[in-house]
């Protein structure tokens, strides 16, 4: 005997997920399926992430740990609004050695037709990648052409110096500093790490590293008192 969960999702608090889970429980009496749960996410979008539907996510676990042979649905639409987010949804359960039954498409991927019909929708999505892939490419070469500057704003020079002296002379923590120059902690780092890796390839090639000049003072030193005298 087949071992199934049953998954039914609607997108509104004020819809009910009941018409769904009876249709599927009699279509798995009379194939005499054993159902081991039922899976519903109330007023819950299938644009929404796996984080963000508590019960597909539950769902996705306990088939991790193999409760069941066969996920039901009622809908294709029920389990995600995207074909990639379909297709990451069928590989995982294909490699956990679970099926999928589907009523409205009338589709089981244990049979063979079935299994066509999901490596259909394996190719299309790889299309589906390939062609928004293919225009972020497009669109990068276009906005480099018309001489717009890509990626994270650079750090100013000044600001960039002076974040480095800060570091050097030392007695402040690198959030004091991120602060008092008001960019992010990461940058600080980011930086340090530099002065590092700056120091240590100076020390390795035996030259003499000069830092930031110490105050001068003006007391006059003991041999100049001695000589005074």
């Amino acid at each position: 005997m087949r071992t199934v969960a049953i998954y039914t999702r609607v997108s509104t608090v004020g819809q009910s997920c009941a018409a769904q889970e009876a249709e599927l429980r009699q279509i798995a009496a009379r194939a005499d399926w054993r159902i081991v749960e039922v899976y519903s996410d109330h007023g819950i979008s299938g644009a929404k992430s796996r984080k963000d539907r508590p019960a597909f996510d539950r769902l996705l676990k306990d088939a991790s740990r193999r409760r069941f042979d066969l996920i039901a649905c009622w809908s294709v639409d029920r389990l995600g609004r995207s074909i990639s987010g379909l297709i990451d949804f069928l590989q995982e359960i294909r490699a956990l050695g679970i099926g999928l039954y589907l009523h409205q498409q009338a589709i089981d991927s244990t049979t063979p037709a079935g299994a066509a019909m999901f490596g259909m929708l394996s190719v299309f999505s790889e299309f589906e990648r390939a062609m928004i892939r293919e225009r972020v490419l497009s669109g990068l070469a276009r906005a480099r052409a018309e001489g717009k500057v890509l990626g994270r704003p650079r750090l100013p020079k000044e600001k960039h110096a002076s974040i480095r002296v800060a570091l050097a002379v030392g007695g402040q923590s690198f959030r004091r500093i991120a602060a008092d120059h008001q960019v992010g902690l990461a940058t600080v780092q980011r930086i340090n790490t530099a002065l590092r890796q700056e120091g240590a390839k100076t020390k390795t090639s035996g030259v003499t590293v000069i830092g930031l000049p110490r105050p001068q003072s003006h007391a006059p030193s003991p041999v100049a008192l001695r000589r005074a005298a």
